[in-house]
C-alpha cells in the first residue's frame, strides 16, 4: 500500500491554529481529559523513546517522527533530549496509554505497543484541521484506555471480492479510530477466497461463479463470469500490514453450511451419498441446502486440513468458524449422516433434534483440532444449540439475546446484533434515494424506519446494556458486520462503512459516561469527515 493514504491524513492533520482552549474532538473519545490552554509547536521537535521500549513500539514512532518531518517542512529527530518523551510504564494496562503537553515538552506513557500505538493516533487527531494551520498540539493531560479489549470489524469478501489494496484502505481508517479486530470472511456459497495447498481446486473452481443475480430477484443473472481470491503471500502481507496498525486478522471458514463453493470444487463431500452433485458456485444470495456431508470421514478430513493450514497462516489467537444457518434437510436424507447419527447415539430431545446435535459434534471436533493448533473458535450464535464444548466463544447476531444466554452459561461472547452492528442495512429510512441494500428485499415505508442502522442508533447502543452483571465479564467486546451481497464496489463499500464505523469505535472504546452524541456529531462535522476526506475514503453524508 502506497504511504499516500496516511501522508493525506496528517496533511489533514496538520492544517489550522488552535486559539485559547479548543474542544478535543478526538474519535473515540479518551476516558479523561484536561484541557490546559496554550500549544506546543511541534516542528521539528525531538522524539525521545525509552531504552526499554519493544522495537514495534519504537518503529511506530520513527515512523510518526518521519511523516511530521515531511508534513510540516521541518526534520523531527529521534534521540536523547527534550521534546516529547515515550515513557514505558509496566504497571499500565496493554493498551492503556496517557499523554501530557505541555508548552515546551510533551510525555507519553504506555505499558508497550497497543498504548502507545494507539497515543499517537489521539496525537494525531489533536493536530488542527483547518487549511493553513501551524504543526501545534493543545496543551491537555489524557488518560485513555478501552472499555473492551475487542473491538471489531466483518468484512464479506465472499460475496463480492475486494482488492488487497482495498483491504489494507479499510485497515488503515481502522487503525485510527482504534479498532483492533478484523473479521475476514473468507468462505462461502458465492466464493472460496483463500488458497488451500491442498486443495487447489477450491480457487481454481470454488472462486469463480457464472454471473450474479441482479439487485433483488432471484430469477436474474447478469451473465458475467465473477470471482477472484487470496494467494497465501497476499495474505501474509495483509497479516503484517494489519499488525503493524495494532489490528489482528480473524479469519472465518464458515462450516459445515454455506459450504455450496466447496462442494463445486469438490462434490465428492456432499450429501446423497458418493454419488457426486451437480454442484456449481452459487449464483444468487440467500443461504444453499446444499451443506457438507459430515458423515463422510473423509469431510471431516477436508475440513481439518484446510483449517490447518488457515491457523499456520494467521498468528492470530482466534480462528471463526462460522455454524450459522445451516440446513440440515440433506442430513436427514444422507444414509452416512445418519450412521454417524446412530455412532455417535445422538437423539431428538430437549427441543433440539439429532441432526442439530450431528452439528454440535462438527463444532466440538474443529474446535479440539484447533486447539491442538493452538486456536481458540469463535462461531456465530447458532453453536449454542444443542451442546457447546467449553472454551468456545459466541457471537451474538441474531439480536442479543445469543450473546445474553452464551454469557449466563460461562462463554465468552462478541455482541455484533443485526439490529444495531449489521452494516448492509439501509442508514436511513429513506428507501428511495438510499443505495440499493439487503433492507430493500423486505422493508416497506411502514417498516423501514424501525429496519434502518442509523449512525445515531449504532451510537446508541450498549453491549452490556441486557447483560446481568455477574455474567458482564464475559462480554469481549463488539463489532460491526458488513455482509457484501449487494456492495459490488470500493466506493459503495467505503459508502456503507463510514462514518458509521465512528460510532462503533466510540461504542467499543468509550464508558458509557464518556459518550455524548452532540460532542460526537461536533467531532464529526468539524474534524472527522474532513479528515476522512483528506485520507481519499468516500462516506455518506450526515443528515441534516
Amino acid at each position: 500500500m502506497k504511504k499516500t493514504l496516511f501522508a493525506a491524513a496528517f496533511l489533514a492533520m496538520l492544517c489550522g491554529c488552535a486559539k485559547d482552549i479548543p474542544e478535543l474532538h478526538v474519535v473515540p473519545a479518551p476516558q479523561s481529559v484536561e484541557m490546559k490552554g496554550g500549544s506546543l509547536d511541534v516542528r521539528g521537535i525531538n522524539f525521545n523513546c525509552d531504552p526499554a521500549m519493544d522495537s514495534a513500539s519504537a518503529g511506530a514512532v520513527r515512523g510518526f517522527a518521519e511523516e511530521l518531518s515531511r508534513l510540516c517542512g521541518r526534520t523531527c529527530t529521534v534521540g536523547e533530549g527534550k521534546g516529547v518523551a515515550f515513557v514505558v510504564d509496566a504497571s499500565m494496562a496493554p493498551e492503556a496509554y496517557s499523554v501530557r503537553i505541555g508548552r515546551k515538552d510533551a510525555e507519553v506513557r504506555a505499558s508497550g505497543f497497543g498504548g502507545f500505538f494507539y497515543a499517537l493516533q489521539t496525537i494525531r487527531q489533536m493536530l488542527p484541521v483547518a487549511s493553513g494551520a501551524q504543526c501545534k498540539l493543545p496543551c491537555c493531560e489524557i488518560s485513555d484506555a478501552p472499555r473492551f479489549g475487542y473491538r471489531g470489524l466483518m468484512l464479506d469478501c465472499c460475496r463480492h471480492f475486494f482488492s488487497v489494496e482495498e483491504v489494507k484502505k479499510v485497515l488503515d481508517v481502522m487503525s485510527v479510530y482504534k479498532l483492533n479486530r478484523l473479521h475476514w470472511h473468507l468462505s462461502e456459497d458465492q466464493g472460496w477466497r483463500i488458497q488451500i495447498d491442498k486443495y487447489p481446486r477450491l480457487t481454481e473452481v470454488g472462486a469463480w461463479r457464472n454471473g450474479t443475480m441482479v439487485r433483488g430477484d432471484w430469477k436474474s443473472n447478469d451473465g458475467i463470469r465473477y470471482g477472484g481470491f487470496y494467494t497465501k503471500d497476499q495474505i501474509r502481507d495483509v497479516i503484517e500490514y494489519a499488525a503493524a496498525r495494532g489490528i489482528t486478522i480473524v479469519p472465518e471458514i464458515d462450516l459445515p453450511g454455506h459450504m455450496q463453493a466447496a462442494l463445486a470444487s469438490y462434490p465428492e463431500l456432499g450429501c446423497k451419498g458418493s454419488k457426486p452433485q451437480p454442484y456449481e458456485v452459487w449464483t444468487v444470495w440467500g443461504v444453499s441446502k446444499q451443506v457438507l456431508n459430515v458423515g463422510n470421514e473423509k469431510t471431516m478430513r477436508f475440513l481439518e486440513d484446510v483449517l490447518g493450514e488457515v491457523a499456520d497462516l494467521f498468528p492470530g489467537e482466534y480462528i471463526h468458524i462460522g455454524g450459522d444457518e445451516c440446513p440440515r434437510d440433506e442430513w436427514k436424507a444422507d444414509p452416512q449422516c445418519q450412521a454417524k447419527i446412530r455412532e455417535l447415539g445422538l437423539k431428538d430431545s430437549d427441543g433440539v433434534s439429532a441432526e442439530a446435535r450431528l452439528q454440535n459434534y462438527v463444532t466440538a471436533r474443529m474446535q479440539k483440532f484447533l486447539a491442538s493448533k493452538g486456536k481458540k473458535i469463535i462461531g456465530w450464535d447458532e453453536i449454542l444449540e444443542g451442546e457447546l464444548a467449553p472454551g468456545a466463544t459466541v457471537m451474538s447476531w441474531r439480536g442479543t439475546k445469543g450473546g445474553i444466554k452464551a454469557a449466563g452459561m460461562g462463554y465468552d461472547v462478541i455482541m455484533a446484533p443485526t439490529t444495531y452492528c449489521y452494516l448492509d442495512y439501509i442508514q436511513s429510512s429513506d428507501l428511495e434515494h438510499e443505495p440499493f441494500s439487503i433492507t430493500h428485499n423486505w422493508a416497506t415505508p411502514e417498516t423501514v424506519g424501525d429496519a434502518a442502522v442509523t449512525l445515531e442508533k449504532l451510537y446508541g447502543f450498549d453491549p452490556l446494556a441486557e447483560i446481568p452483571e455477574e455474567a458482564r465479564g464475559h462480554i469481549l467486546g463488539m463489532q460491526c458486520n458488513l455482509w457484501t451481497e449487494y456492495i459490488a464496489t470500493p466506493e459503495h463499500l467505503e459508502y456503507m462503512l463510514f462514518p458509521r464505523v465512528l460510532a462503533l469505535s466510540e461504542d467499543a472504546w468509550c464508558q458509557p459516561s464518556v459518550k455524548d452524541p452532540e460532542r460526537f456529531r461536533r467531532s464529526l462535522e468539524s474534524y472527522q469527515l474532513p479528515l476522512l476526506d483528506k485520507m481519499g475514503v468516500n462516506y455518506r453524508k450526515l443528515d441534516k
